[in-house]
């Protein structure tokens, strides 16, 4: 047993300083970005390799989660040119009808990944897709709870080793050598995050994880130096998270509870009915009255993937060896995802004008960040009208 003293950061831990800035307007920010991938080797010939060989966008992806990582969602945010981790569930033939739609091909083979696990079916899946895709399958989220696992190293270097032309995205880690060996066995992006979800229970349940923060700045100094990437994934709940993340060298950010309870994701709508104590007074008939106010709002439910609910829908319930790790919520059901798509965007432009970033891949160079006991102000939090 060791206790490592140094002290580690969650994104409310930290506001970033602003300085100096030479931009005009939100609109001057560029938040898309163009990155080569370091074990990717694209079957495209070498004058329109570094064309459209490797990725240009804006690098924000929708978590491969029920209720946010799925079909409808994934052409909504290619829209945006933003990025979709598909549920890992989808059989073979939805996802040969979804990447062989030649209307849709271009904007899914470059926006969109297929997810897979590490076992048998996983890899016969992905085999069967890859075939009848005739190897337009771009992207493959290699996605375990646990990244440290021999096993999963293994798998990604016999991925990597059979197809060469996909860009590998595996996770999840949050330590600095555990970023670089799946780098070296054919990642091209890691999946950083254990514990930080807004429905996950790993932490509780396990007592193991890292301030997303600090794992975020960390596993990208170490990828960065090996010409890797890596996501962000997890603990944002807020525009300012998505750009503190970004300031600390994430080259993605990854969203669950963000953007989830949305019309893209899927899910029923639930209403219910709230007594808010408040009075109003009617008019009826030739009788003046006060009757009460009750409040009408809207839900969809929403769950970790490692959950009782997530077990029971796809895997027949939790194996006897095992305990759910995940939380059932029902988040506000909130519309058309364009709308928080906007509003995420709106931040991360503002944050750039406050520190002098022309562009979204400029914010971890003009970043200092400033460690606090608080972040902003809640005396009227929850008595917000509309947003």
């Amino acid at each position: 047993m060791r206790i490592d003293n140094e002290i580690k950061l969650d994104y409310k831990d930290v506001l970033i300083r602003p300085k100096r800035s030479t931009l005009q307007s939100r609109k001057e920010v560029d938040v898309s970005i163009r990155y080569k991938f370091r074990n990717y080797q694209p079957n495209f010939p070498d004058n329109v390799r570094e064309v459209i060989g490797h990725y240009n966008g804006v690098p924000i992806m929708a978590a491969n989660m029920d209720g946010v990582g799925t079909m409808e969602m994934a052409d909504t945010l290619a829209e945006q040119n933003m990025f979709t981790c598909l549920v890992k569930t989808y059989s073979a033939k939805d996802l040969t009808e979804f990447f062989g739609d030649f209307e849709h091909s271009h904007s899914r083979i470059n926006n969109v990944a297929m997810s897979i696990g590490i076992g048998e079916d996983d890899w016969s899946k992905l085999a069967e897709v890859y075939q009848y895709t005739l190897g337009t399958l771009k992207y493959v989220c290699v996605d375990v709870a646990n990244g440290y696992t021999e096993r999963f190293t293994d798998f990604i270097r016999v991925l990597r080793e059979t197809y060469p032309a996909i860009v590998i995205i595996a996770g999840n880690v949050v330590t600095a050598d555990q970023t670089q060996e799946l780098i070296l066995n054919g990642a091209d992006i890691v999946k950083v995050g254990i514990g930080p979800g807004s429905v996950c229970t790993t932490r509780i349940q396990t007592g193991c994880g890292y301030p997303q923060l600090s794992a975020v700045i960390e596993c990208a100094d170490a990828a960065h130096g090996l010409g890797g990437h890596i996501i962000a994934d997890g603990g944002c709940s807020t525009p300012g998270d998505v750009a503190k993340a970004f300031a600390g060298g994430a080259d993605f950010v990854m969203l669950g509870g963000m953007l989830a309870g949305h019309d893209q994701g899927g899910g029923e709508v639930i209403t219910k009915y709230y007594d808010t104590d408040e009075l109003v007074y009617e008019v009826a008939s030739h009788l003046d009255k006060h009757t009460r106010k009750i409040e009408e709002k809207q839900f969809v439910k929403f769950y970790g993937m490692s959950s009782d609910t997530a077990n029971g829908k796809h895997f027949g319930g939790l194996k006897d060896y095992r305990s759910s790790e995940g939380r059932t919520v029902l988040t506000k059901y909130k519309g058309c995802v364009t709308i928080t798509i906007q509003d995420i965007l709106g931040g991360v432009r503002s944050t750039c004008t406050y520190v002098g970033a022309n562009k979204i891949k400029d914010l971890s160079k003009c970043t200092t960040f400033i460690r606090c006991t608080d972040t902003h102000n809640r005396v009227f939090e929850s008595a917000t009208i509309g947003n």
